[in-house]
């Protein structure tokens, strides 16, 4: 057997019909899905389209000059001149003469304990008192009539009618009616002080006011034992708490990065979160000089120009600290605050126009509350982006929201 191919072998194999028509048929499908995986992209691309949220700037007009805000925070109302007012014994409760939000002043009788025991002890401490006093009258006119006997006992002396053996009884009996007359006289203080004491404690049974203001809370009721120290069980340590509401203020703690911003005596405007459209003119009284390590800020306490019955202690409130300079009066261009956009330290605001966005750089010349007002970078009617659900670029094509 010859070991050549045969030309059998070499012959080359065509193709039916059926299979040339199937290749066909696997192309078109290749063709159909890369279409479909075409327009899935594109598609998908266009919902990734952000979805904004727009307002327009306005033109306002003032008649006076304004303060551009250097910085913003927030606190809390607080009072500088607060106490709860306790008792300096302990003992208990027989009467409370006061209510929250009564008005109160210094030396006010506010609540009375049980005195019974310290009466009846001060009552004995007079008697005891009035008897030295008696007693002592009683030494002074036997001091007096011992006196008058020495000196005739004497003068008979001299004369021969009169014994020394009585000179000497006479001379006794007066120094020790004076040393009496002495122990009586230091009794007599010594009971003085006894009354004083007593009647301090009676005193101290009564709780007065220790000054003027409202207070805020009752937190003991007759039948109640109170005391000037926590001793646990069901006793009370204060009757009420009073506030003086002319010592009211705020306290703001400011991030130490800026507080550089604020100084002693720097204009602040104070916005009540129970009423947010009401500006309440304040000033810095004073930076505390310290930091809190943990929050990494500084406490500043600001005060009221003036007090106004609606500021209450513990209310939230927001501070702007307020430039030297002012803006001066004339028109001014107001948008939302929240349209203003922070990009590497420069403020931005992103301008409609059309499908598409426009980056633009603005000088903000003051913010007030939910308020920014700008100098340049916008005009009047312009709409602009306060809110977007994805990133934006310079020409990005937004959506806007439904409402």
């Amino acid at each position: 057997m010859s070991s050549k191919p045969s030309l059998d072998a070499l012959r080359i194999e065509r193709p039916s019909h059926h299979e040339s028509r199937g290749g066909l048929l696997w192309l078109w499908l290749l063709l159909l899905l890369a279409a479909g995986g075409a327009a899935w992209f594109f598609l998908s691309k266009r919902t990734d389209i952000p979805v904004v949220q727009t307002a327009q700037v306005t033109e306002h007009k003032s008649d006076g000059a304004t303060r551009a805000t250097l910085l913003n925070a927030s606190g809390y109302v607080t009072a500088r001149r607060s106490a709860t007012v306790s008792s300096k014994v302990t003992g208990k409760v027989t009467e409370v003469m006061v209510d929250e939000g009564m008005e109160v002043k210094e030396g006010q009788l506010l609540a009375k304990l049980d005195s019974s025991n310290v009466d009846a002890a001060l009552k004995l401490a007079e008697a005891q008192l009035e008897a030295t006093r008696t007693a002592l009258e009683e030494t002074r006119s036997n001091f007096d009539l011992a006196e008058k006997e020495l000196d005739r006992v004497n003068k008979l002396s001299t004369s021969g009618a009169s014994s020394q053996s009585d000179v000497d009884r006479a001379n006794f009996l007066s120094k020790s009616l004076s040393g009496r007359l002495r122990k009586q006289t230091a009794d007599i203080v010594v009971a003085e002080a006894d009354v004083a004491q007593w009647k301090q404690q009676v005193q101290d049974n009564t709780i007065l006011a220790p000054f003027g203001g409202i207070v805020t809370s009752k937190n003991a009721q007759p039948g109640e034992m109170i005391s000037p120290m926590s001793v646990g069980g069901f006793t009370r340590t204060g009757i009420c708490t009073i506030v003086d509401m002319a010592s009211l203020e705020i306290e703001v703690d400011v991030n130490e990065s800026f507080i550089n911003r604020v100084k002693p005596g720097q204009r602040v405007e104070a916005t009540l979160d129970a009423y947010p459209e009401w500006k309440i003119p304040a000033k810095v009284i004073a930076i505390i000089p310290t930091a809190d390590r943990q929050k990494a800020t500084v406490k500043v306490r600001v005060g009221f120009e003036k007090i106004d019955p609606r500021i209450l202690p513990d209310m939230a409130v927001k501070v702007a600290f307020q430039s030297d300079e002012s803006v001066p009066a004339g028109k001014s261009l107001t948008i939302p605050k929240a349209a203003v956009f922070d990009d590497n330290g420069t403020s931005i605001v992103w301008v409609l126009s059309g499908e598409k966005v426009e980056r633009r750089a603005v000088s903000i010349s003051l913010t007030s509350g939910d308020q920014s007002t700008i100098s340049a970078g916008v005009s009047p009617g312009e709409t602009i982006v306060t809110s977007t659900s994805g990133k934006l670029q310079d020409g990005s094509r937004v959506k806007l929201t439904k409402r």
